[in-house]
């Protein structure tokens, strides 16, 4: 088992702040920095240095962060075997998630759901935030599993493809497009626009979509960009913009009348999303029961 200054150490490297740790481990900042010294003593050596407003690790706290965090990984496998000799279901600890806009409010509320009755002493932490975001967090260890729109370049992380989704132009009744079925593909760039916000997985396959027909983002005529779903759909029921939202999103309002879908002709959006996890911890047995079962679910 780690032991409570390990545990200390842990938060203040991945967090890069004494300030930020206390808040998680909810000690005072002296008491962290106690921790800290007590671990520097033990080791004669120092773990940690200033520098401007900030701090780094050194080479020696590197190397303890590296060897703690395999040791994390062994004790959480540990736990879920001897919770689990019995009953797969028994499983005892922590899973931490992040999950893009989509995926957070659209698709996995009722996998969270089954999967809390199915393993009713797993204790499951949700980040949402844009796929950009959740990627770094991951980075940080801040979550052990991450759900996003897309692969990136990013080679420290594996993918495991998870479903598809599909993106579409919607409008609400003040657009000048209401009363329209379809348009051109050329006719984008006379209607105004609302975006999401850069980093967004919906903004990438937006982009790529249109780049693939020779069309770019800066064609549009965009002056206002919404962090969030929610933000987007919104403005967007009450005013005269056309977006671009997942279908999963807009459904209720679809058959509500508030918003409709808008058919641009030879535009075809789709996105996959993707199971994230840092290399090396792919074999978290917390991440790989909860990858298995919302496959299963959704299959």
């Amino acid at each position: 088992m780690l032991s409570f200054r390990h545990q200390v150490f842990f938060e203040v490297a991945n967090l890069l702040s004494f300030t930020k740790a206390s808040q998680v481990l909810n000690l005072s900042q002296p008491a962290i920095s106690k921790h800290i010294k007590a671990l520097e003593e033990l080791y004669k050596t120092s773990l940690f240095e200033r520098i401007g407003g900030g701090i780094k690790l050194t080479t020696q706290g590197q190397i303890l962060l590296s060897h703690l965090q395999q040791a994390r990984e062994i004790q959480i496998r540990l736990e879920y075997e001897l919770s689990t000799q019995q009953d797969e279901y028994n499983a005892k600890g922590a899973l931490r998630l992040g999950a893009s806009t989509t995926v957070t409010l659209y698709i996995i509320p009722e996998i969270l759901s089954a999967f809390r009755r199915k393993y009713p002493n797993v204790h499951i932490t949700l980040l949402n935030r844009n796929s950009e975001n959740v990627l770094a967090a991951l980075s940080k260890n801040e979550i052990d599993l991450g759900i996003i729109e897309g692969e990136t370049k990013t080679t420290s992380i594996s993918y495991k493809y998870f479903l598809s989704d599909e993106v579409i132009v919607v409008c609400s009744p003040k657009s000048e497009l209401w009363h329209r079925e379809s348009i051109g593909l050329h006719e984008l760039r006379n209607f105004p626009v609302a975006l999401r916000e850069r980093g967004s997985g919906t903004l990438a396959s937006v982009k790529s979509a249109l780049e693939e027909r020779d069309f770019k983002l800066s064609d549009l005529k965009n002056n206002i960009s919404l962090s969030g779903t929610e933000a987007l759909k919104n403005f967007l029921i009450v005013d005269d913009c056309i977006g671009f939202l997942p279908l999963r999103s807009v459904q209720k309002e679809l058959a509500a009348g508030t918003l409709k879908q808008v058919f641009v002709d030879g535009l075809h959006i789709s996105r996959q999303f993707f199971f994230i996890q840092r290399h090396g911890s792919e074999n978290d047995p917390f991440s790989q029961a909860f990858v298995r079962f919302a496959s299963n679910v959704i299959t």
